[in-house]
């Protein structure tokens, strides 16, 4: 797969408290000679706080030219922590650019916006995503109950994997949802554990497809040294039939996804299937030469792969 994807980490805040040289109080203050005074005698806890308390005021003094760089505890507002007329508007700014997503509005894009990060964790992480998947599965299931199935048995139903039958959820919460720039050999150390779970609404859909007598196709940008691991992870995730597992050999290697998917799917239309559904997380999955009587773009805003 071609993953259009360079970011940055989410911030972390520090988990303890710098420490805070008498030298780097005021030395016109009077409060560092108290403390020098002070502290080797100091028995009582509320005056030791006391004194703390004190020298954060005399850090702020007016004209002094020692103040703190930084708080002493940093905190980065999320999209749900944010409230009011800000928080309004960069839920509507992100859920815009979403829309343009999910509908292929936007060129070719590399990250998602660093200020919409939280918004897509809570999305991914949340009932929304949920939701929008189980409407394009339901969907699919009452376009593919309403095709009349022929007798020759050569009605096909395409399914791309990643993000559309496995989900990598878990590896993308350990990496920033998209933000973080992508790293193939990270990412191909996940999917050689084989963990990746079902997305249960496609799971329902690929049964159905299944039931109804529908040739299944199962289309990936994964490549064929993880053909035994993908197949392992699909028989464990509940999708134990299949016709045919399609996989990018070495002469597929540099191809757009776009590109490499029509071909395999050109090469399908030619054994004579008729490609009745098709169902990708990608506009790549869907779009090109020999396409599907119908398409169902699984949402997924996380990467873009072209």
């Amino acid at each position: 797969m071609k993953f259009a994807g360079q970011g940055k980490n989410f911030p972390k805040a520090p988990h303890i408290l710098p420490s805070v040289p008498y030298g780097a109080l005021s030395s016109n203050s009077f409060l560092p000679k108290i403390l020098h005074l002070l502290l080797p005698t100091m028995h009582s806890l509320r005056l030791f706080l006391l004194v703390c308390f004190l020298s954060l005021v005399s850090s702020h003094e007016a004209g002094s030219d020692h103040v703190f760089t930084r708080p002493l505890i940093v905190q980065y507002a999320t999209n749900s922590e944010l409230s009011g007329a800000a928080g309004e508007e960069l839920s509507l700014h992100c859920t815009s650019w979403r829309f343009a997503v999910e509908t292929n509005n936007l060129s070719p894009w590399k990250t998602i916006p660093e200020e919409c990060a939280g918004y897509v964790r809570d999305y991914m992480m949340g009932k929304g995503y949920v939701l929008d998947l189980e409407r394009v599965s339901k969907e699919a299931e009452v376009y593919a109950e309403s095709v009349e199935m022929s007798a020759d048995g050569m009605n096909a139903w395409i399914f791309d994997i990643d993000e559309t039958l496995l989900s990598n959820l878990p590896y993308y919460a350990d990496h920033s949802f998209g933000l973080e720039a992508f790293d193939h050999p990270k990412f191909d150390m996940w999917v050689e554990r084989g963990m990746a779970p079902a997305i249960q609404p496609s799971l329902r859909l690929y049964e159905e497809v299944v039931r109804l007598g529908f040739k299944i196709f199962f289309l990936t940008g994964r490549t064929e040294k993880h053909r035994k691991v993908t197949v392992e992870n699909l028989m464990i995730a509940g999708f134990h039939n299949w016709d045919k597992l399609i996989l990018r050999s070495a002469e597929d290697y540099g191809k757009l996804a776009t590109a490499y998917k029509s071909e395999k799917r050109d090469e399908i239309v030619r054994e004579g299937y008729r490609i009745m559904g098709n169902s990708g997380d990608q506009w790549s999955d869907l779009l090109g030469s020999s396409v599907s009587a119908r398409s169902f773009k699984l949402p997924n805003p996380m990467y873009y792969i072209l």
